[in-house]
C-alpha cells in the first residue's frame, strides 16, 4: 500500500482508504457483504488474491474484523471505525453522481450485476411472508434471465432458473 510520509490526517486516511479496490470492498461491506463470496460478486473484475490482500490491509488497520462461523465459514465484518466510513461513501458517492456520472460505457453493462445491486437495496422486513420469485429477461448484447428469490430471512441472486414459479 503507498505511503506518503507525511503528518497529515488526508495522507494517512488515503493510505488506509484509497487504494484500488478498497473503496469498492467497503462498499460492498456497508450494503451488507459479510462473506468473501458476497464482497466478490459486487466486484467483478476483482481478483481473489487482491480481494484478500485488501481484505487483510483493513483488517490490519482496523476497519474490518475477521470472523470464523459455522462450517469453517470466514465472516467479515466492518468496526466501528469500518461503520463510520459509511457517510465517506455516501458522500464520495453523491460526488460522483453530480461531478463525475454519465452514460453507462458498453463496458460497466452487467445485467449480474445489476440485479445483485438491487438484492442489496431490497428491505427485507417489508417483503411478505413466503416466497416471491422475480424474473429478470435482460436484453442487450449479453442478454441473460436472471431470478430474485425474495423471503424474509434471506434473498438470492439465481443464475439459472430456481424452479420457482416466478411473480
Amino acid at each position: 500500500m503507498a505511503e506518503y510520509h507525511q503528518y497529515c490526517p488526508v495522507a494517512r486516511a488515503a493510505e488506509v482508504f484509497a487504494d484500488r479496490w478498497t473503496p469498492l470492498i467497503v462498499r460492498e461491506m456497508v450494503l451488507g457483504g459479510r462473506h468473501f463470496n458476497e464482497i466478490r460478486r459486487g466486484l467483478p473484475g476483482i481478483s481473489r488474491s487482491l480481494l484478500v490482500s485488501r481484505l487483510r490491509h483493513l483488517e490490519d488497520n482496523g476497519i474490518v474484523v475477521r470472523h470464523g462461523t459455522r462450517a469453517n465459514l470466514t465472516e467479515y465484518l466492518l468496526t466501528e471505525s469500518g461503520n463510520a466510513l459509511k457517510d465517506v461513501i455516501e458522500h464520495l458517492g453523491a460526488w460522483g453522481v453530480k461531478w463525475a456520472f454519465g452514460e453507462p460505457r458498453a463496458d460497466e453493462l452487467d445485467p449480474a450485476l445489476l440485479v445483485w445491486k438491487i438484492h442489496q437495496r431490497i428491505d427485507r422486513s417489508q417483503l411478505p411472508s413466503g416466497r416471491t420469485v422475480l424474473e429478470f429477461d435482460l436484453a442487450g448484447r449479453q442478454g441473460r434471465r436472471l431470478w430474485l428469490v425474495l423471503e424474509p430471512r434471506e434473498i438470492s441472486v439465481c443464475l439459472k432458473p430456481p424452479g420457482l414459479n416466478p411473480t
